[in-house]
């Protein structure tokens, strides 16, 4: 027997919770195998299996862990089950197969008959003929109709009730008075932490612009395939935003700073941390030396980043350091708002919506897509001489795109002015 001991993942963490259980109390399971999910107060990581053997749990779901805490024990004595090739063999004995040129006839098993969608209703939902019918005459949504019907078909009942009570939330009680309480994750802990010591500990202040994306949506639509093509990534928004925002901070390097006692400490490089929403609460990735950097590199970290938040395989040292931090509320349709620091750095970027909007230019009203944009600083190290000129140098560079090549205008470049 065998113990699984919770291990070390960070020098400033002693304690974690054990969310979820990946295989069960008495199951057996393979050496390296994931059998647990746990989370400290930065990330969410897994715990496999140091031996094969039947598993023994320890720990509770939700319980809190002391690192060194035994979570589970591994009885590596036990016998396999039967049927249960060990990995190895199964994979040695595929080459002996076809080596002895033994072949398995796969019975052809005749696909099920595809079945005629009763309406021009979505395909994955079923529905009577006469349900269809009124569906289609009224128009109405069919996810919102909740069916009772064997299968979960959507009966004539079913939709003339969704129509007798319209507004209402399929499958909710009425008039409920229900309520529930949930432990907070050390992760949400953590952030709610750090976003009151970030009001309370700086002097923080928002300034705000907006940028006309037009140039870089007609650049990103001419060469959106071609760049596909060549880099096997999507050439996003964020890879203009790294960008523009890397020579803006290396001309105003105070907003790339932060204050450690009584200095300032300043960084010739820039680590942008991205802002991701992941399954278990707002994580903070780094991009490191994001100025030196291609698009394609930027496009591909941003993937990589945002794929790793999202399945919760976010390491510390993903995660720790940064010296700026871009975070884009548009793509959950925000308009506007005041993004707080993320200390100890000392500013952050908002992205947000792109909105047609009427704009004067050259003394006409035209329709562009605009996109506000908001720096929240901290007052204490950045003046507001910088943290204006800071904007607006980003919005230069979206409005010229062709600026984030040299960091300035090309002509100019050439003519070294």
């Amino acid at each position: 027997m065998i113990d699984i001991k919770v291990p070390a993942v960070g020098e400033s963490i002693s304690e974690v919770t054990l969310v979820k259980w990946l295989k069960q109390e008495g199951q057996y399971v393979e050496r390296d195998e994931v059998i647990a999910e746990l989370e400290s107060e930065k990330a969410t990581f897994e715990v496999n299996a140091e031996k094969a053997g039947v598993l023994s749990t320890v720990g509770k779901e939700g319980d809190t862990l002391k690192i060194g805490d035994v979570v589970a024990r591994i009885d590596e004595t036990a016998a396999r089950p039967e049927g249960k090739p060990a990995p190895a063999a199964a994979v040695a004995q595929a080459p002996v197969a076809a080596a002895n040129g033994s072949t398995t006839q796969a019975k052809a098993t005749p696909a099920p008959a595809a079945q005629a969608p009763v309406t021009s209703i979505p395909n994955d939902i079923k529905a009577t003929p006469v349900a269809a019918a009124i569906i289609s005459d009224k128009k109405i949504d069919a996810g919102s109709i909740t069916a009772t019907g064997t299968g979960g078909k959507i009966l004539k009942n079913d939709v003339l009730e969704a129509l007798a009570h319209p507004g209402r939330i399929p499958g909710k009680e009425l008039f409920t008075r229900a309520e529930r309480r949930e432990r907070m994750s050390n992760l949400r802990k953590t952030v709610s932490r750090r976003l009151v010591e970030a009001k309370n500990t700086t002097a923080m202040l928002t300034t705000f612009n907006e940028v006309d994306m037009s140039a870089v949506m007609a650049l990103r639509a001419k060469y959106k395939d071609k760049f596909k093509e060549k880099h096997g990534v999507n050439l996003g928004f964020m890879s203009f935003f790294t960008k523009a925002t890397c020579y803006a901070l290396q001309e105003w390097p105070a907003v790339n700073a932060y204050i450690d006692g009584d200095e300032l400490v300043y960084h010739d490089y820039c680590d942008i941390s991205i802002a991701v929403s992941a399954p278990k609460g707002l994580v903070v990735p780094i991009i490191r030396n994001a100025e030196s950097l291609s698009m394609a590199d930027i496009e591909k970290k941003v993937v990589e980043l945002a794929t790793k938040a999202r399945d919760n395989k976010l390491s510390m040292e993903e995660m720790q350091g940064g010296t700026f931090t871009i975070t884009n509320g548009g793509v959950f349709g925000s308009l506007m708002s005041t993004p707080i620091i993320n200390i100890p750095q000392s500013a952050i970027l908002g992205m947000h919506k792109i909105e047609d909007r009427a704009v004067v230019v050259g003394g006409q009203v035209v329709v562009r897509p605009m996109m506000y944009l908001a720096v929240s600083y901290d007052h204490r190290i950045i003046d507001g001489r910088e943290s204006v000129s800071f904007l607006v140098r980003i919005k230069e560079l979206l409005e010229n795109p062709d600026q984030l090549l040299f960091g300035k205008d090309p002509l100019k470049a050439l003519l070294e002015l």
